[in-house]
Formats: C-alpha cells, sequence, structure tokens
C-alpha cells in the first residue's frame, strides 16, 4: 500500500512534469514560409510518399553501373 508521503510526491512530479511539457514548444502563430528557400522543400504528401506520384522511374546511380559484379 502507498504511503501519503509517496503519493504526495509522485503527484508533484506528475504535475511538475505536465506543466515542463506543457510550456515547452514554439510560440507565436504558426505560418507557412512562402519565401524562395521554401519554394523546393517537398509537401507533406511528398514526404509521406515519395515514390507515389512521379512520372519517371529512379535512375540508378552512376557509380553502380560501372561497379564490378
Amino acid at each position: 500500500m502507498l504511503k501519503a508521503s509517496q503519493i504526495l510526491v509522485r503527484t508533484l512530479v506528475l504535475a511538475a512534469s505536465a506543466a515542463a511539457l506543457a510550456g515547452c514548444g514554439q510560440r507565436g502563430p504558426l505560418h507557412l514560409p512562402s519565401g524562395p528557400a521554401a519554394a523546393q522543400r517537398a509537401t507533406l504528401p511528398q514526404t509521406l510518399t515519395p515514390n507515389v506520384g512521379t512520372s519517371a522511374p529512379a535512375e540508378p546511380p552512376a557509380n553502380a553501373a560501372s561497379a564490378p559484379r
């Protein structure tokens, strides 16, 4: 059976952990970058499924064709 002091300590640790997790993260409004560097970045669907929607098959690496078998 748990003692009252163990319950109190666990409750305080849990509360402190929840406060620390709630306090971390980015502040301010979220925005999508629209500069020239952002134009070449992959979108979320492209990141999750990188091979879907590509029209050309992937090319083998340049050194793979000349490698001895």
